[in-house]
């Protein structure tokens, strides 16, 4: 009998530990479970959906300078908990966001001295998770480096990779390319993957925040580990306790237009920091810019300058007779003259050019209902940035200039620093210190009511949650690769792509909008890939709350009505939904107007002409649309008749159907707008 106890006491031991050591959670709905278990000490997770494995068992844990891994444990403590709230977006893609989520919390103790404590925090939504490393303030654990971190993806299925490289000297700026999990490197976030079954999954990263920036290098098969971007001294991370990593994020969906509604990245991030956001607004510009790309202008000073006060003004009056906010104006102040790039140093960023007259310009535009917006290129030289920093918001806010658009060209790692020893150091734009750095800027802007465009950026990481004053950044190749490239320019399926890769970190200021797709003058060696359909549809496809109209004014004032869509498509919207996607092939996407009840629709192709099928059930019932299609012509061709187009309107409801026709290279852009007694009688005839 005692023996048969002992038994029996013994597998309770064990069934115990057992539970102990593995924890499971679910989604909302229970369509994705996660399982949190110790192997042999070492924690691991694993996720499945509809139970079918997705990502198989994944390492997680650091390896420290100086002192042993964390990777060796035991639970201490656990809780399951549920959260459900609906936010409002200062401004958005979608007003209203829904927050839902199921949460366990996994406390960790090291088995062997030191005994340092680990939490590890898992968030089930019902279109993907998120998870981070919290270490608390304790004694053996206080200041510390990170020298990698051992999260891990491991895939399921060798599944098709849509990715751009890491670690290049172009920074974000690459095609993508698209190939099987099993052939990637080491490649940038958001990257996103399409299983043999037809799932979509994005890994990516939340609230990144003074840390590293996280790369995914391939280990073997479909497996992908977080790859940290080092400083120079190869550590990964300084830290001291208590710290909370970034959350790394699988955003997960039956279709690819399912993670381009899927708000996980944004409620991952901390609320609105800002009291008043009054001053924070969407809106369309335009700029001296897109001639210094074409080689028709220079940003630095001479004859050919672009930044004068004569044109400033004249781009000025062009925005008020328009309606647009703001005019951007690139080579204002002193430092463009020589290599910018190599001596960014001679940047000064309250000093502008003789004839530039920033005081009368900014008074001009003020009295036209027009702000300027400044430019702040910086070279990469960071410290002389940051040594003027403060001065420079200061002049601006004085200014009225609300609106700022930075730049950090150089070929990586180029960023440069001063280390405790006093000597120089080269740091990529994505590691820690630029992160630190990017943050910095945005918090100074936002005690001078700045908005922030940012260009050679720090990836979105869904930071615009908590500080909304941070609107748009590049991180990509944008409209400019058109007039220069020596490869050509974007391909026409580069749009196809960028809403399923870099939009899913947030907004994109690609600068659409040209109109006169070939400059043959200019730059006869390069032209634009599309057709002038899709240059419009790309405002409704490529999101930005800050969106440029590109092109030199005298050709929108050659096109007065294609022209239109630009005047009358929003930046901010109330809802947005995809009706077609297929990454790298097209993408049809509609958006609701925040303002009006309004709806805008965009659809794009690659090289091949297609025809879409469409309903408009996200029209209201029972009413009639104006709906104003902007379209190819039955000839356009991207490459043999780009200029073609079709401006017509005709009368719509929520049930009817529509064929988008779009031609090779080519796109759609359509207004819906309540019909008013006219416009029936006029449509109806």
């Amino acid at each position: 009998m005692k023996r048969l106890l002992l038994i029996s006491t013994l597998l309770l031991f064990f069934a115990c530990q057992k539970s102990v050591n593995m924890q499971q959670v679910e989604s909302p709905d229970g369509t994705l479970s996660l399982t949190f278990r110790l192997n042999e000490g070492a924690p691991e997770y694993e996720v499945a959906r509809f139970n079918r494995t997705i990502i198989n068992p994944s390492k997680l844990g650091f390896v420290l300078k100086e002192a042993d891994s964390l990777t060796s444990f035991r639970v201490t403590n656990s809780a399951l908990t549920s959260f459900d709230e609906t936010w409002t977006q200062v401004w958005g893609e979608k007003k209203e966001i829904r927050n839902h989520y199921n949460e366990l919390r996994v406390q960790l103790q090291e088995i062997n001295r030191p005994r340092r404590k680990m939490t590890v925090v898992f968030r089930l939504f019902d279109d993907g998770l998120g998870f981070r490393y919290e270490l608390p303030e304790q004694p053996n654990l206080a200041t510390f480096d990170i020298m990698d971190e051992l999260t891990e993806f491991n895939l399921a299925d060798d599944a098709t990779a849509w990715w751009i490289p890491a670690y290049g000297w172009n920074r974000y700026e690459y095609l993508y390319q698209a190939t099987k999990t099993s052939e990637l490197d080491t490649v940038h976030t958001p990257v996103t993957f399409e299983t043999p079954n037809g799932l979509f999954l994005s890994i990516h990263e939340a609230a990144l925040t003074d840390y590293a920036s996280m790369t995914l290098r391939n280990i073997g098969g479909t497996a992908l580990k977080a790859d940290l971007v080092p400083w120079s001294d190869g550590v990964r991370v300084k830290a001291q306790t208590p710290m909370v990593t970034p959350w790394r994020t699988i955003q997960i969906a039956d279709d690819a237009g399912g993670l381009i509604t899927s708000c996980l990245i944004l409620n991952l991030n901390e609320p609105n920091k800002l009291e008043d956001t009054s001053w924070i607004k969407p809106a369309k510009y335009v700029g001296i810019w897109w001639d210094m790309h074409l080689n028709t202008a220079t940003w630095g000073s001479g004859p050919m300058h672009g930044a004068t006060t004569e044109r400033t003004m004249r781009y000025i009056d062009f925005a008020a007779k328009y309606g647009f906010a703001g005019v951007l104006v690139e080579g204002w102040n002193i430092g463009w003259d020589g290599d910018w790039v190599k001596y960014g140093d001679g940047f000064q960023f309250t000093a502008p050019y003789p004839d530039f007259d920033i005081e009368k310009v900014t008074r001009y535009a003020a009295e036209k209902g027009v702000q300027l917006i400044g430019h702040n290129e910086t070279g990469a030289a960071v410290l002389n940035y940051e040594k003027q920093l403060q001065d420079a918001f200061q002049f601006y806010e004085k200014l009225g200039v609300h609106v700022v658009k930075t730049g950090y060209v150089g070929n990586d790692p180029s960023i440069k620093r001063i280390d405790e020893k006093g000597e120089e150091q080269w740091e990529w734009h994505h590691g820690q210190f630029m992160v630190r750095h990017y943050r910095k800027v945005i918090e100074e802007a936002a005690r001078h009511n700045i908005m922030l465009d940012v260009h050679e950026p720090i990836k979105d990481t869904g930071i615009r949650r908590t500080y909304p004053n941070m609107m748009t950044r590049e991180g990509a190749r944008g409209q400019e690769y058109h007039a220069w490239d020596p490869d050509g320019g974007n391909p026409p399926d580069h749009e196809t792509i960028l809403p399923f890769t870099r939009l899913l970190a947030g907004p994109m200021d690609f600068t659409p909008g040209i109109f006169d797709l070939l400059f043959d003058r200019a730059r006869p060696n390069n032209r634009v890939n599309t057709t002038l359909a899709k240059q419009l549809a790309l405002y409704v496809v490529l999101y930005s709350p800050l969106h440029m109209a590109a092109d030199l004014p005298e050709n929108y004032e050659a096109n007065r009505k294609p022209f239109q869509f630009i005047l009358d498509v929003p930046t901010d919207w109330q809802d947005t939904r995809v009706l077609h996607a297929r990454i790298g092939d097209y993408v049809t996407i509609v958006r609701q107007d925040r303002h009006s009840d309004d709806w805008y629709l965009g659809s794009v192709t690659d090289e091949n002409g297609r025809n879409l099928q469409t309903t408009l059930s996200f029209l209201e019932p029972n009413l009639r649309y104006v709906a104003e299609i902007y379209r190819d012509g039955a000839d356009a061709d991207w490459q043999a008749n780009p200029y073609s187009i079709e401006i017509i309107e005709m009368l719509v409801t929520q049930n009817s159907n529509l064929t988008l026709r779009l031609a090779p290279g080519g796109g759609q852009a359509i207004r819906f707008r309540k019909a008013s007694e006219a416009d029936v009688q006029r449509l109806s005839r």
